[in-house]
């Protein structure tokens, strides 16, 4: 059996994933390797954490006290590195507080990921994507939505907002202007239908709703598949069994639960093994039909 606590957690280990791919798990550090088919993706973890219910908004009366009754919920700041035959993927970038010394463990340079491929432009997705102002990975390329892109762009979204509230646009224009040169917008395609692939056995899925330009990505090799939901769930004890509760920082609630919702019915139905940027370890399994309209979300099992 191989296993880790990180921050009073059990992280991933070696299990089977659910028929749909076989999640075999080596840890170092806070990296947790899997193979789906002859695609080996890590895990790289920046830790648990919790969050508050008060970044929550339930239609459903009581709700967020019976699924997070002490007023918080397990949460994670998760990225992913994808090895390809001659190739080297990053998907996400964190905060980038851990990602390099993690990468490190692995054996690999920033200087030898290929690309970067973004599920959106929020904080704790792009942080790594910078260091002293400067691209820290010189010879990626990056990929991005080109909704996510126009939106992050639009003088109309920035100045829609407090002076004090704008950060988030300053940071995420520095980074598509430190990658120009290498920059590819994409128009991810709907959940079950996508053609936008982006390399050999990944594929970017449309889930719009927390950003204009969400993107999942569907791993899939010799059978087998992972979806990378990034940041369909953030609360997974509450949003599971309640898939209409949004997050304050949805930037269209409504969208964002009709995505969940959605994306919820196809994984149960096909009985894809999922993982996500916050999804708290451990952080891969299976989703379920649960009561009351409901899911349940299965961790992968310990060997």
């Amino acid at each position: 059996m191989l296993k880790r606590l990180l921050g009073g957690a059990v992280a991933m280990v070696a299990a089977s994933m659910g028929g749909a791919g076989d999640a075999s798990a080596a840890e170092v550090g806070d990296v947790f390797k899997y193979k789906v088919g002859a695609i080996e993706v890590s895990l790289l973890s920046e830790g648990q954490s919790e969050g508050k219910t008060a970044v929550l908004t339930s239609p459903v009366p009581g709700a967020l006290e019976k699924y997070a009754p002490g007023g918080t919920f397990a949460t994670a700041v998760n990225t992913f590195l994808v090895k390809l035959p001659g190739r080297t993927i990053l998907i996400d970038t964190g905060f980038g507080r851990k990602l390099f010394d993690n990468m490190a463990s692995l054996g690999v340079k920033p200087e030898q990921v290929d690309a970067v491929l973004l599920t959106h432009m929020h904080g704790d997705h792009i942080g790594g994507l910078l260091r002293d102002g400067k691209p820290a990975f010189p010879k990626a390329e990056l990929h991005v939505a080109k909704q996510e892109a126009e939106y992050w762009n639009s003088d109309k979204e920035m100045n829609a907002r407090p002076e004090d509230r704008r950060e988030s646009f300053v940071n995420a224009r520095k980074a598509l202007q430190a990658y120009r040169e290498r920059l590819h917008e994409f128009e991810p395609g709907p959940l079950g239908e996508s053609k936008t692939r982006l390399a050999e056995g990944i594929t970017a899925v449309a889930a719009f709703g927390h950003t204009p330009g969400h993107t999942m990505y569907l791993i899939e090799s010799e059978g087998k598949g992972l979806l990378i939901w990034a940041d369909l769930a953030h609360a997974m004890q509450v949003q599971m069994p309640v898939p209409s509760v949004a997050t304050t920082y949805d930037s269209n609630p409504r969208q964002a639960v009709e995505t969940r919702e959605k994306v919820l019915a196809f994984v149960a139905a096909k009985k894809l093994p999922i993982t996500g940027m916050h999804v708290p370890a451990p952080a891969v399994g299976n989703v379920s039909a649960g009561p009351d309209g409901g899911y349940i979300f299965q961790p992968t099992k310990m060997d």
